[in-house]
């Protein structure tokens, strides 16, 4: 597995999913199929659930079960359970598939406790623009950020204006497409005032943080 496709947040390790499908690829996938085991419905509390196998040029098969349902995702993906479901059943058949042993970002569970982040206030182009540095870093007091100094942008401090890494933008992208459905992106990056690949790394380290699900952050502070 390619290091761009790892990511390591408050000492947990997790692949993004298009690095499974990068190394399936690179090692010979010939299909995935997926099936539908269970309908979500207010009798199985709406829990989706998906059966997904990978087909490798060698013939061999790997399968991986998938479920979610709107206590496991954000709430703007809670109508989308079923793509949801698909995607962790191909994220683990995936992995088993090119012998990954850490959980894949979409496998973790996202309930309705993660904090969203606040609508942004419409602003002239110029003024964004102009404060595109300082927008990167949301208002402490409302997204629960380091008061003081610690709210500067990453970029005004300490003369840090490395460009973000690709796996940082992918796995931000990831991270909003979850909270906040198919327009998580253009909605993340009119808050944070530009686009992601525009971001610093210490911008998307803050930003992967604040938007990493609560129960990613309480298993890595209980290791």
């Amino acid at each position: 597995m390619r290091d761009e496709f790892m990511i390591t947040r408050q000492g947990k390790q997790f692949v993004l999913f298009a690095g499974l499908l990068d190394e399936a690829h690179a090692r010979g996938l010939k299909a995935i199929d997926t099936d539908l085991v269970q309908v979500p419905t207010p009798e199985n509390g709406q829990v989706a659930i998906v059966k997904a196998t990978v087909e490798m040029e060698d013939g061999k098969a790997f399968s991986g079960i998938g479920d979610a349902s709107p206590d496991n995702v954000g709430r703007m993906i809670a109508q989308h359970t079923i793509r949801m479901a698909e995607t962790r059943a191909k994220a683990r058949a995936l992995r088993d598939a090119v012998n990954v042993g850490v959980a894949s970002l979409e496998e973790m569970s996202d309930g309705d406790d993660v904090p969203s982040p606040p609508v942004a206030q419409e602003s002239s182009r110029s003024q964004s623009r102009t404060n595109s540095s300082v927008q990167a870093v949301p208002n402490a007091a409302a997204n629960g950020l380091p008061p003081n100094d610690e709210q500067q942008a990453p970029s005004e401090k300490k003369g840090t204006k490395q460009k973000a890494r690709k796996s940082q933008v992918d796995l931000l992208r990831t991270l909003a497409e979850e909270l906040r459905g198919e327009n998580g992106v253009a909605r993340l990056e009119g808050r944070i005032g530009k686009s992601l690949t525009a971001l610093t790394r210490e911008e998307a380290d803050l930003w992967i943080d604040r938007l990493t699900p609560a129960e990613g952050r309480e298993a890595a502070s209980g290791e």
